[in-house]
């Protein structure tokens, strides 16, 4: 919805034209005003009402800018008619200029307190007339276009609310999309200065997690039931290094791939991640037993941890990611590559960082590919 501009249709005044409704049971004074307002310019729409009885319905039907109201007539108290236009939703405020005969100034007086406006005395002077129907109905509809312009101005700064209202929800899922691709801290900066930097880190740890059997059972599932399986995996991972304080980074095929320390370094990064890496192995352990319970096949997870200096940073233009470089990350990979489906390997110096009640099975030293021989352990628990 669009914020109407100062040239939009809706906020130009209005026309109104004049109406005069004159309410008199004598004929010969309707004719007598209607010879007054004839060939005036600006024209003056002119109704004349001979039954007192029925003027309340015909102004309401007609919507003059002024009543002229005669105030002695047959069967109808005069000022009992001012009190009701003054009733009437339609009349409350339309200019009332009672006519009448008599001067005397407490019936005047008794006009204006039913709610009259004006007192002329009939049949008053055609300039003097005209000057009165002038003066009110200007009166009048100028306070019509002030209350017209209020209400385009409410319903401008209601437009305007519920504009800045689907702002601010299509900012937040702007910002929630941010989120689900960059960690937080990173998301901040990219929003505040435009750019990310690049930064090094000199202790991290890296979990690899990838799924054995999977290319074989994949073949065996609709497409549908692949990646649901899949979401159902990961989102758990997810939710997993959530709470521990993890920086999940990405998903590789049926690999993935979260981070500690980074972008922010804490004292207790390694041992959040070995837990992170235990809650994935038992998750997918007891999904494995539930799911082959019944004789079918599951896969397992195999899982590799390493720590050390690494680079974060941002790259791309395009479904840009924060990724992390360095040799941290190759050992982390390799380490996953060379363990065991259901086992967590992890590096001499992933050990090193863990507290010695860490339950940890020596595996001596494993070649790895451009690495050498590399000292690995399987952790079974903290």
């Amino acid at each position: 919805m669009i914020v109407p501009s100062p040239t939009d249709p809706r906020l130009a005044l209005k026309e109104h034209p004049l109406r005069v409704l004159l309410v008199d049971d004598q004929r010969i004074v309707g004719e007598a005003v209607r010879r007054m307002l004839a060939g005036r310019t600006p024209e003056i729409e002119f109704r004349h009402c001979v039954d007192p009885h029925a003027a309340v319905a015909m102004a309401t039907e007609f919507s003059p800018t002024l009543i002229l109201q005669d105030l002695m007539m047959p069967g109808v108290d005069g000022l009992d008619l001012v009190r009701a236009f003054r009733e009437n939703e339609a009349t409350r405020r339309v200019p009332i200029i009672v006519l009448s005969s008599k001067e005397e100034a407490v019936t005047k007086a008794d006009s204006f307190a039913a709610g009259a406006n004006d007192y002329v005395v009939k049949l008053p002077d055609k300039i003097e007339l005209l000057a009165r129907i002038q003066h009110h109905s200007d009166v009048f509809v100028l306070r019509l276009q002030r209350d017209e312009a209020y209400e385009v101005l409410v319903r401008q700064q209601q437009e305007l609310e519920e504009l800045l209202v689907r702002v601010s929800e299509e900012k937040q899922k702007s910002e929630n999309l941010l989120l689900n691709i960059l960690p937080e801290a990173v998301a901040s900066e990219l929003k505040e200065s435009g750019n990310v930097r690049a930064m090094r880190f000199s202790l991290a740890g890296v979990l690899f997690a990838d799924f054995c059997e999977f290319t074989a059972l994949s073949q065996t599932m609709t497409a549908e039931e692949l990646v649901s399986e899949l979401n159902e995996c990961f989102s758990n991972f997810d939710r997993i290094a959530r709470a521990h304080g993890v920086e999940k980074l990405k998903t590789i095929g049926d690999g993935y791939l979260c981070v500690a320390g980074v972008p922010e370094p804490r004292p207790d990064a390694l041992l959040s991640l070995a837990r992170v890496g235990i809650e994935i192995r038992d998750f997918i352990a007891a999904r494995r037993k539930e799911r082959t319970a019944g004789g079918g096949r599951y896969w397992d997870v195999r899982v590799g941890m390493h720590c050390g200096p690494l680079v974060a940073g941002v790259v791309g233009l395009h479904k840009f990611a924060y990724d992390v470089w360095g040799d941290t990350v190759n050992t982390a990979s390799r380490l996953e590559s060379a363990g065991a489906a259901g086992r967590i390997n992890i590096s001499q110096e992933f050990r090193a960082h863990l507290p010695p009640t860490a339950a940890c099975v020596p595996r001596g030293l494993v070649a790895v590919k451009g690495k050498g021989d590399v000292e690995m352990f399987f952790l079974e628990s903290l």
